[in-house]
């Protein structure tokens, strides 16, 4: 057992973090990505980064409200991810993709920032709650103790795609691969400090949330990087970007990973970005964007659903966030949002054109918002998509069942 461990942990590519401008990103490319096919990766060890940032930011884990279970549903929660679940990762970073100051974190339970792109709370920390587990602490944000981490730890990096470079524009992310790796390295903490039993138990009864993606088409594929709309069509991109999920997948089910939550990704074009860039006259989405975004969760299921039934004693589920996020703009009077355009905070037509960064830019209220800033949901908008993550309780998103049977059963 030991040995196969060690094996799989090997077969995981390490990466490193990228840090470039929107220049030196091009250059890049055209040096290794000439398609985002490729699977070269830069390799070199991960920088060791100081965090630089504001004093009234909490640089300690998330303080949670106690449990609402005496035994936890779950031992713990592993978090993959891009900004839709960043709870701090990109406070210690070099990268304009921060959420580390007001307004952001005003509604959070400290009412401070903790670089979760949100109002309040993202959608992890209430499915925490639902587990019976404390909000789950960034992987660059605590001591790297075990027993900081035998909770569960959260990777996600804002602006992180799957693929390596995208969001390279912004300066630092740690991308899908960089993260699994990260994980492995949690992993081999793991088994020094309590033994491979311990660990592979831990591991194989904890739950691990993916939600990534968007950042693939934000910040590649609709910028044109490498001329790639013009070399692949969407179908083909969707196809890679899928197919490296699912591998991605398949390396952490080789390390005794067992229980997996896929999230779609969200109806972006319906994000007051585009609303204001591609000219929406009256709100309306645009549906070219959106359509690839139902194209792309529409395969990521069927290969979630082949998946599960190619691996033993493995369980996982897809939740379609645009499916769900439909629901709450087209019923949004239903779920108490008379703003379903305009995003509390920013400016330019929808506030869409500059992303959130003064408490000045954003309204009084969010509660009635469906949108927080450019791309992000409001933390009401969050407590919903965590809710039918979990069971469904305003309109079933995950397929085959949802997190709530996952770990009961």
């Amino acid at each position: 057992m030991g040995m196969t461990i060690i094996v799989s942990l090997l077969s995981i590519t390490i990466s490193s973090l990228v840090l470039a401008s929107r220049g030196l990103h091009y250059q890049y490319d055209q040096a290794l990505y000439i398609s985002p096919w490729t699977s070269q990766e830069a390799k070199v060890p991960s920088p060791s980064i100081s965090p630089s940032f504001d004093s009234s930011i909490s640089t300690s884990p998330s303080p949670s409200p106690s449990p609402a279970t005496a035994s936890p549903l779950a031992p713990a929660l592993f978090v993959i991810g891009d900004s839709s679940v960043d709870s701090g990762t990109n406070n210690f970073l070099g990268t304009f993709a921060r959420a580390n100051h007001l307004p952001y974190g005003r509604d959070f339970d400290t009412h401070r920032p903790t670089g979760r792109f949100s109002n309040g709370r993202i959608p992890v920390d209430f499915l925490a709650l639902r587990l019976g587990l404390p909000f789950v602490p960034s992987y660059l944000g605590q001591t790297g103790g075990v027993e900081d981490m035998i909770h569960g730890v959260n990777y996600a990096s804002a602006g992180a795609g799957i693929i390596l470079s995208s969001g390279s524009e912004l300066g630092q992310h740690i991308s899908f691969n960089q993260q699994i790796q990260q994980f492995t390295d949690t992993l081999q903490q793991f088994i020094l400090s309590m033994g491979e039993d311990a660990t592979t138990t831990l591991i194989s009864n904890s739950v691990f949330y993916i939600s990534i993606g968007i950042n693939d088409y934000i910040h590649y594929y609709l910028l044109n990087v490498s001329n790639v709309d013009n070399l692949y069509l969407p179908w083909r991109f969707n196809q890679f970007l899928a197919s490296s999920v699912i591998q991605g997948i398949k390396n952490l089910y080789n390390v005794n990973v067992r229980r997996v939550v896929v999230m779609g990704l969200a109806p972006i074009g319906c994000a007051p970005h585009y609303l204001w860039e591609y000219g929406s006259e009256n709100g309306e989405c645009i549906e070219q964007i959106n359509d690839m975004v139902m194209e792309f969760n529409f395969l990521m299921r069927y290969m979630v659903e082949r998946l599960s039934e190619e691996l033993a004693d493995f369980s996982i589920i897809f939740c379609d966030v645009l499916e769900s996020s439909m629901d709450i703009l087209k019923n949004h009077e239903r779920y108490g949002f008379n703003v379903t355009t305009d995003a509390c905070c920013g400016l330019g037509k929808y506030n869409g054109w500059i992303m959130c960064l003064s408490p000045d830019m954003a309204c009084t209220n969010a509660s009635n918002h469906i949108w927080w800033d450019q791309f992000h949901p409001t933390d009401a908008v969050n407590s919903i998509l965590a809710d039918n993550v979990w069971d469904g309780l305003h309109t079933k998103m995950c397929h085959p069942i949802n997190m709530k049977d996952m770990v009961i059963r």
